[in-house]
């Protein structure tokens, strides 16, 4: 059927599924957060959903709250809402709106990680496997039944950036092979388990510093997981030094934690298990680079 569609996503996350509507349906409008300023300049910035709307001629709304675009929505009329990372949560009359109701590209295997971080929070447990669902939303937050999941390997290197960009596409090729049967009917969304229930609440920056009193395993994936937002960090004279790819030492020599080491000419620190290798650091200021290369400026790292 061509159903008329009304999209709501914002970050880069969402693209490649707004992109996969607007080529197969009538695509009606999108709904995606207002500008916020950014950098050190603090410049609006517009979120990705909108860049690309603009380029595909497809109308938009930013409400800072949904219920003020309410009134568009309704003239919009659409048959259906997909949500892809929206960052909003909908409410009910905004679920009840189309007769076909809303469906959400989420990353992750749901039931476990339901919530805004789902990513972050799989490689942060260490799960082997992570993947995408495409669910009928309801109130609850992630807890709507599943029409279609898809799973993928978690690689030991992979950052929660590298994860989210497969997923990404994963998710917009699931959605345009989920839909056609759940538009014609011929689909039937089955109800969420309760067994393996988990929650991923939104990152803070917060959650990048480095806690050397936990093992180097458990910072390994942390570095992984808050790359590229909010990066680990820890403190070094004064200011954050950034930590974008780490690896572990198991047998280093026994020491205080928090304790700095050189390890294969590389910058490491001493953990409660093993310590933490920095391989790709960004200090204060400064661009990204190796560790070696850091630790070549750093004459005072083992004072």
């Amino acid at each position: 059927m061509s159903a008329r569609i009304v999209f709501m996503g914002s970050p880069a996350f969402a693209l490649p599924s707004l992109s996969a509507l607007a080529k197969e349906y009538q695509l009606v409008g999108v709904v995606t957060q207002p500008d916020r300023a950014s950098g050190r300049g603090r410049e609006l910035t517009p979120p990705p959903v909108k860049t690309l709307a603009l380029q595909l001629g497809v109308p938009i709304i930013q409400p800072e709250k949904l219920k003020e675009g309410m009134a568009q929505l309704r003239e919009w009329n659409p048959d259906l809402i997909v949500v892809a990372a929206f960052g909003q949560i909908l409410r009910r009359e905004t679920l009840d709106l189309p007769p076909y109701g809303c469906v959400n590209v989420h990353a992750s295997l749901l039931p476990r990680w339901r919530g805004a971080a789902p990513v972050q929070a799989a490689i942060l447990a260490g799960d082997a496997e992570t993947g995408v669902t495409i669910m009928k939303m309801e109130a609850g937050v992630d807890t709507g039944p599943i029409l279609a999941a898809k799973s993928i390997p978690i690689g030991r290197d992979d950052t929660a950036g590298a994860v989210l960009e497969t997923l990404s596409a994963l998710g917009a090729n699931l959605l345009l092979d989920t839909l056609p049967a759940y538009l014609a009917g011929t689909l039937e969304p089955a109800a969420q388990p309760e067994e393996g229930a988990t929650y991923a609440p939104t990152l803070r920056k917060e959650d990048g510093l480095l806690d050397f009193n936990r093992p180097a395993a458990e910072l390994e994936r942390r570095v992984r997981a808050m790359n590229p937002w909010p990066c680990a960090w820890f403190a070094w004279k004064g200011n954050p030094l950034k930590v974008l790819r780490a690896s572990v030492l198991d047998n280093s020599p026994a020491g205080t934690c928090g304790t700095r080491l050189i390890a294969g000419g590389k910058p490491a620190v001493q953990t409660s298990e093993g310590a933490l290798v920095l391989e790709e650091v960004q200090p204060a200021g400064k661009k990204v680079m190796p560790g070696k290369s850091f630790l070549a400026g750093a004459r005072d790292w083992l004072s």
